[in-house]
């Protein structure tokens, strides 16, 4: 990822843009075949010497094409012709995006077959469900994984849909009125260099499209961050359901040598902090100036490197994480114990219901006892079965059928179906 954000990369790209419109010129007429001939053959640049002009001039599209000249000669004169420096540096960072798209795909799907395989792994294996932090009902890890699996499809759409909005060059102006060149020399440059050429725009594509793309990043990162948080929040000592890999040289504290500590997701947590401070900054470059102005510019020179860099970056981290994630059942089934199996109130709510008492008299006969169990630390079973209240209207054979931790597993497989089928 980090090779795509050099500087020589860029002017790769520029280079692109520029002998893409040549060409484009030729067929239009307006270059001489020779012309264009020798600009494809003798163009050519070094960063440094761009960088000496630049620093001479002061403005890097002026120093790339005069060093262009240096080595291409009298046929230089036609290179840029009609064109300004945002037609080539935003067509050009279109260019790049499409190539930082194809890394991501790369790192999503890897990250899902790392999903996939964890979720099939673990289909079956028991754990507490907790909404607002507290014992709810159980359910599976597989389960939990399989959200992250179908989050991570969703964010590829995102992406791809987002990447497909920036899969656009312009060549239409100082301002975007085409005064200088006819349109179809756009249509062509964007035809060469498989992009589409903007339909309307001002000297600049608009910044909705970068923010759109951007944001993407951003709710990508916030899934990874999802996923780090839950597996931090998992190994508290408390709990510990599941751990990041620990190498055996690994070290966790300069102070404890018991210390296991989940760095890694706190790293992922932590950078995805950064790109959704990008998103705000692409938000803000949203409005320019009249037509065009570059307050956008020096911004984007910082967000779109370190975003994607930092986003490939935690998708390493969070995949091994995944691939190598210890998880501990037993644990689990501890944990799932430690409530007393007051989780047990809502089918035992439904069977009430269903066999004619009002909701509100069920509810509170159901509270009653469960809070009871938990307070008392006994068996929630035990309390329902000593309840006369419960045992005139519920059989021994029901009391049998509520209290199974299968039912908790029971439909796992359909909505394994429609997921990875």
């Amino acid at each position: 990822m980090a090779s795509l954000w050099t500087t020589q990369t860029k002017f790769d790209k520029w280079l692109e843009v520029e002998i893409a419109a040549c060409k484009a010129h030729v067929a239009l007429g307006n270059i001489p075949e020779e012309d264009y001939q020798i600009i494809k053959e003798k163009a050519a640049f070094t960063v440094e010497r761009i960088q000496e002009i630049e620093a001479e001039v002061n403005h890097d599209v002026i120093a790339f094409t005069t060093c262009l000249a240096e080595h291409i000669g009298p046929s230089s004169r036609f290179v840029h012709m009609g064109l300004t420096s945002t037609d080539v540096g935003d067509t050009a960072l279109s260019l790049i995006l499409q190539d930082v798209g194809v890394v991501l795909n790369e790192d999503i799907d890897t990250m899902k077959a790392a999903l996939k395989l964890q979720a099939d792994k673990h289909k079956h294996t028991l754990c507490m469900g907790r909404t607002h932090g507290v014992h709810a009902e159980p359910t599976t890890f597989g389960l939990k994984l399989t959200v992250w699996y179908e989050e991570m499809k969703r964010n590829q759409i995102r992406l791809n849909a987002a990447l497909e909005d920036l899969r656009i060059g312009i060549v239409s102006g100082a301002v975007g009125n085409y005064a200088h060149m006819p349109p179809e020399l756009e249509d062509r440059v964007c035809e060469e260099l498989n992009l589409k050429p903007s339909p309307v725009s001002t000297q600049t594509l608009q910044r909705d499209r970068h923010a759109a793309f951007i944001s993407t990043l951003a709710i990508i990162g916030g899934t990874l961050d999802k996923m780090a948080t839950e597996v931090r929040a998992l190994q508290k000592t408390e709990f510990n359901e599941a751990q990041e890999p620990f190498s055996k040289s690994q070290k966790g504290s300069s102070a404890m040598p018991h210390k296991r500590n989940p760095i890694t997701c706190e790293r992922v947590s932590g950078l995805s902090r950064v790109i959704r401070g990008y998103a705000v900054t692409a938000f803000e470059n949203q409005p320019l100036w009249h037509e065009r102005d570059i307050s956008h510019s020096g911004a984007e020179r910082i967000i779109f490197p370190d975003a994607t860099i930092a986003l490939d970056y935690m998708f390493g981290l969070m995949t091994r994480v995944i691939k190598d994630i210890v998880v501990h059942p037993d644990s689990m089934m501890k944990n799932i114990e430690a409530s007393f199996n007051i989780f047990y109130s809502q089918p035992l709510l439904l069977i009430l219901v269903n066999k004619g008492i009002t909701r509100e008299v069920a509810y509170r006969m159901v509270q009653r006892n469960a809070l009871a169990a938990f307070d008392e630390k006994v068996l929630f079973n035990d309390k329902i079965r000593a309840d006369k209240e419960f045992t005139d209207i519920i059989s021994e054979q029901e009391l049998d059928e509520l209290f199974s931790l299968d039912r908790y597993k029971q439909h796992v497989d359909t909505i394994y179906a429609r997921i990875y089928n």
